[in-house]
């Protein structure tokens, strides 16, 4: 049974064998795939330039008393949102107020003054019209009309006295209110409360920083600018005008968080000092954003991003490129379809995926892209596919 078995199989196997050969099937080949290549070109690209800026509100108002006294309140929180006007601190104003019933009380002494001085010189002047007409009738002597009319400009020089003690006492009053004033400390923009260094029941003085209110409906982003970048707006000979100009056609800035998170809105480049700054050969530079949600807060710091247009560049994808060391290669298609390495001198889009060539390629060289790190030096990179080995 067993030697029945064994013959079975070996049967089995025999037309197996028989049939391959007379179907003749074709057993699969290995073939060789071209790695993906791209005839180099020229184009325009926009360059997203990037500069670490911080942001500040437009109208910063550093807040401080204007008197030394005790603070007796503080009426807002920090990080609160206030209306121009709006009451921040109050400080002790009782020492104020007796300083302006004091100057009152001055200011009434010599205004009484002035009316008893007045009365003088009125009752003093109808002394001297008298003597002069008794004069003139030659009743009394020049004598008595000389010293009535001494009297008369005496009581006169009196009034004159009275009058600037009465001007004086009445700005004393004016300052001893404008100081019952500074003791409510307000708002002298909308805006955020920052942080508040004092407590009630401090004594501050005009050297006392209490808080700054940040008006933050429109925020300003300044940030260094090298002078190559913006040569056009710094050129010899360039005027005010010009430059407003040349600010006025640079395009939308956009702002991005620390985090990553891309402002919403966009702002624009305001202004552009004059002024070189010797050691980093930069200027400063401000971008204008509005902050209508108040999402933006003085202080905080992140990326202004700058679109400049580069026109008829060449542009390879950094896949292309190989880095050995200090050196960028890529590789270049022969005639032959083998691949020859080529340095070249290469600059970032800032886009993450684009290289800008600017030396070391031609335009029409055919440059490896896909796979360049797996290339050697003169392997064959490219193949034709089946259908043209048939053809």
């Amino acid at each position: 049974m067993k030697a029945n078995s064994r013959f079975i199989k070996l049967g089995a196997l025999l037309l197996v064998a028989v049939s391959l050969a007379t179907c003749k099937v074709d057993m699969p080949t290995s073939t060789d795939s071209s790695f993906e290549t791209m005839t180099v070109t020229k184009s325009d690209i926009e360059l997203p330039i990037k500069f670490s800026a911080k942001m500040k509100g437009q109208s910063d108002v550093t807040i401080s008393p204007q008197i030394s006294g005790q603070l007796m309140r503080i009426n807002v929180t920090e990080g609160q949102r206030v209306s121009r006007g709006q009451t921040l601190f109050v400080i002790d104003s009782r020492n104020a107020q007796n300083e302006v019933q004091s100057a009152q009380a001055n200011l009434q002494a010599a205004q009484a003054n002035l009316q008893a001085a007045q009365a003088q010189a009125n009752s003093a002047k109808l002394e001297y019209e008298s003597n002069k007409n008794l004069y003139d009738k030659k009743i009394v002597s020049n004598y008595t009309l000389e010293n009535s009319l001494n009297t008369y400009r005496q009581a006169q020089a009196a009034v004159d006295q009275a009058r600037a003690s009465v001007t004086q006492a009445q700005a004393a009053v004016n300052h001893a209110r404008v100081n019952l004033g500074f003791c409510t400390i307000t708002s002298p923009v909308s805006g955020i409360v920052g942080e508040i260094d004092v407590r009630a029941g401090d004594q501050v003085t005009p050297m006392t920083v209490l808080t700054i209110v940040s008006g933050n409906s429109q925020m300003e982003a300044w940030f260094s600018v090298p002078e190559t970048i913006l040569e056009a707006a710094v050129s010899e000979g360039m005027t005010h005008s010009d430059k407003s100009k040349y600010l006025a056609e640079l395009p939308n800035v956009t702002f991005v968080m620390k985090n990553g998170t891309e402002y919403p809105h966009k702002g624009r480049v305001s202004s552009l000092t004059g002024v070189v700054d010797a050691a980093t050969g930069s200027l400063s530079c401000k971008a204008t954003f509005p902050n209508p949600d108040g999402f933006l807060y003085s202080g905080i710091q992140g990326t202004v991003v700058l679109p400049l247009h580069e026109q008829n560049v060449m542009v390879i994808p950094q896949a292309a490129v190989v880095r050995l060391q200090d050196r960028s290669l890529v590789y270049k298609v022969k005639a032959d379809s083998t691949a020859t390495a080529t340095m070249v001198i290469v600059t970032d889009a800032g886009n993450g995926k684009d290289l800008i060539v600017t030396q070391g390629l031609n335009v029409g060289d055919r440059i490896v892209t896909v796979g360049a790190n797996n290339v050697q030096e003169g392997q064959r990179v490219l193949f034709p596919t089946v259908a043209n080995k048939k053809k």
